[in-house]
């Protein structure tokens, strides 16, 4: 059901063009439907594909380790601004060791951008850059345009189309989960390449955050920083047996360091 429920919104999210609205059943939202469906079912299918591969990588990732898990949580949002907030899987981390921790954890982001960036790519090579979207390119999005869009290389932002949409929420949703704090992603991969000395550096991000938003006035991040103060900064104990992580999972990881670095908007939309 809540499945069905974010591609609903998602889908209506396409119609009313990502518009800070709330969703309702009304005249202008049944027009725009009639007018914009096949923008909506373009976005709703490309981003759902993002969303489901991220939480499907998790997810045959546990199975394979025998690591006992949900099936995914989908989230929809009735603000038609992305219409989801993303997906969430549980699992049952304290059975795991570090290299099943690992594994299960990079596998979802890196399933996602397997699909996100590809999609972003074709929504690029058919978009244009009027100056009228707000939304943000973060820095691989950058990267990206200027190579297959040399024409736009001096853009900030594109206007919006379904799949430049569908890539830019999953690389939002890629950033975000792989911030190194808690039983985020990037918290179970830290926790995994550092141990009990991953805990200091989720402190540390969550003590900037709150600087960030208190001196820099990122009040846009008030409501996530407070939910994953509510989770603990701290990393939950998982199974240690004492065998160490191995040079190609550290390695991979200290890689993956990068990805909320390269993926990351502090300002996702451009107010004007």
């Amino acid at each position: 059901m809540l499945y069905l429920a974010t591609a609903a919104t998602t889908f209506a999210a396409g119609v009313a063009g990502w518009q800070p609205v709330v969703m309702g059943i009304d005249d202008q939202l049944a027009e725009q439907c009639g007018t914009h469906w096949l923008r909506g079912l373009t976005y709703m299918i490309a981003v759902m594909a993002v969303l489901t591969a991220h939480e499907a990588g998790h997810f045959i990732a546990a199975q394979i380790h025998r690591i006992p898990a949900t099936l995914p949580f989908f989230i929809p949002m009735p603000v038609l601004l992305t219409g989801t907030l993303g997906a969430v899987i549980g699992m049952e981390g304290s059975r795991a060791n570090r290299r099943q921790l690992f594994d299960i954890a990079l596998a979802g982001p890196i399933a996602g951008l397997v699909v996100a960036l590809p999609v972003m790519a074709v929504g690029m090579m058919v978009g244009t850059a009027s100056g009228e979207g707000f939304f943000a390119l973060p820095p691989l999005a950058r990267w990206m345009l200027q190579f297959l869009r040399p024409d736009l290389s001096h853009a900030t932002n594109m206007d919006p189309n379904a799949l430049f949409m569908a890539g830019w929420v999953g690389l939002l949703v890629t950033g975000l989960n792989m911030i190194p704090v808690s039983q985020l992603d990037g918290g179970h991969v830290s926790y995994a390449v550092f141990g009990e000395r991953g805990t200091w550096i989720a402190r540390g991000i969550l003590i900037a955050s709150i600087a960030a938003i208190v001196v820099l006035g990122r009040y846009n991040w008030i409501v996530m920083v407070v939910v994953v103060t509510l989770m603990g900064a701290d990393h939950p104990p998982i199974r240690e047996d004492g065998r160490p992580l191995g040079w190609f999972r550290t390695t991979l990881g200290l890689l993956s360091l990068w990805i909320p670095i390269v993926t990351f908007m502090p300002e996702p939309l451009l107010m004007r």
